[in-house]
C-alpha cells in the first residue's frame, strides 16, 4: 500500500515508519522535521494550513496516519488556544483532504488519557465517555479530533480509525519521559529521584509493540474503529526505577 505518515521523524512515528517499510509497504513522511533515515520519502508540510496540506496529499494515498499533535500537557496547557489550532483543527484539514484526494483512510493517534471523562474503573473502547468530566484542554482536544472522524465518516464516507495510545517507551524517546530519566540519571551515577512513594502507574508500552498496533489497524477490520494501544499491566514508577 501507498502510506503517508505524518510525524513520522518523531518517537513514535519513526518507528511506525520503520514497521510499515518492513510490512513491505511504500512510505513517504510529512514531517517539519528531518526523518530518522536516509531512504525514505520526505515532504515538507504545514497541517494547519489546509491549501497546503490538500496539496501536500496528493499522490494517490492508500491510507494516511496522523501522529503530529501537541502531546505535551504542559504546553497545552501554556498554550490552550495553539493545542486547539494543532490537536483539533489540524485534525479536521487533514480529514478534508484526505476527502478531496480521495484516500480511503485516515489513522488517528489519540490518548487512553480520554478514558477520564468516563465514570466506570474498568473501561474498554465502548464505554461512553462524559465531556462533563473533562479535566484538561488535552483530553478535550484529542476527543474532539476522534468526533471529527466519526463525523466525517457519517456525512462524507471518509473512512478512519482511531488508535488510542497508552505511554510508550524505547529508543529515540524524547529526554523528558519518566525512563528516559532514569536510564540517562543510571548512566551518569547519578541518584533516581521519585516523588511520593513511587506507587504511581502506567501501563507502559514498548514502542516497537505501539507501531506493530498501528501496522496491524490498516487491515480492512480496522475500518471506522477504535482501539486501545497500552501496555498489559500497571507498572509503578518504583518498579521502574528499581529495574533501571
Amino acid at each position: 500500500m501507498n502510506i503517508g505518515v505524518i510525524g513520522g521523524s518523531g518517537f513514535i512515528g519513526s518507528h511506525v515508519v520503520d514497521k510499515l517499510i518492513d510490512a513491505g509497504h511504500e512510505v513517504t513522511i510529512f514531517d517539519m522535521m528531518k526523518p530518522q533515515r536516509n531512504d525514505v520519502r520526505h515532504i515538507y508540510i504545514d497541517i494547519t494550513d489546509l491549501s497546503k496540506t490538500t496539496v501536500a496529499l496528493t499522490g494517490n494515498y492508500h491510507a494516511i496516519y496522523l501522529l503530529a499533535a501537541m502531546a505535551d500537557v504542559n504546553d497545552v496547557y501554556k498554550n490552550p488556544v495553539e493545542a486547539g489550532e494543532v490537536n483539533i483543527m489540524a485534525v479536521a484539514h487533514i480529514l478534508e483532504a484526505a476527502r478531496r484526494n480521495e484516500i480511503a483512510r485516515v489513522m488517528l493517534a489519540s490518548t487512553v488519557w480520554v478514558y477520564e471523562m468516563a465514570q466506570e474503573t474498568n473501561v474498554t473502547e465502548d464505554t461512553p465517555l462524559l465531556p462533563d468530566r473533562v479535566n484538561h484542554v488535552y483530553t478535550a482536544s484529542k476527543l474532539s479530533a476522534e468526533l471529527y472522524c466519526h463525523s466525517y465518516a457519517r456525512l462524507y464516507n471518509q473512512q478512519f480509525t482511531i488508535l488510542r495510545y497508552g505511554i510508550p517507551y524505547g529508543p529515540r524517546a524524547r529526554g523528558g519521559t519518566v525512563i528516559a530519566i532514569f536510564v540517562s540519571k543510571a548512566l551518569n551515577g547519578q541518584p533516581l529521584t521519585i516523588m511520593g512513594d513511587g506507587s504511581q502507574y502506567r501501563n507502559f508500552i514498548y514502542v516497537e509493540d505501539l507501531a506493530l498496533g498501528n501496522v496491524a489497524a490498516l487491515q480492512d477490520i480496522a475500518r471506522n474503529q477504535t482501539y486501545n494501544l497500552e501496555g498489559i499491566r500497571p507498572v509503578t514508577i518504583k518498579e521502574v526505577a528499581e529495574t533501571v
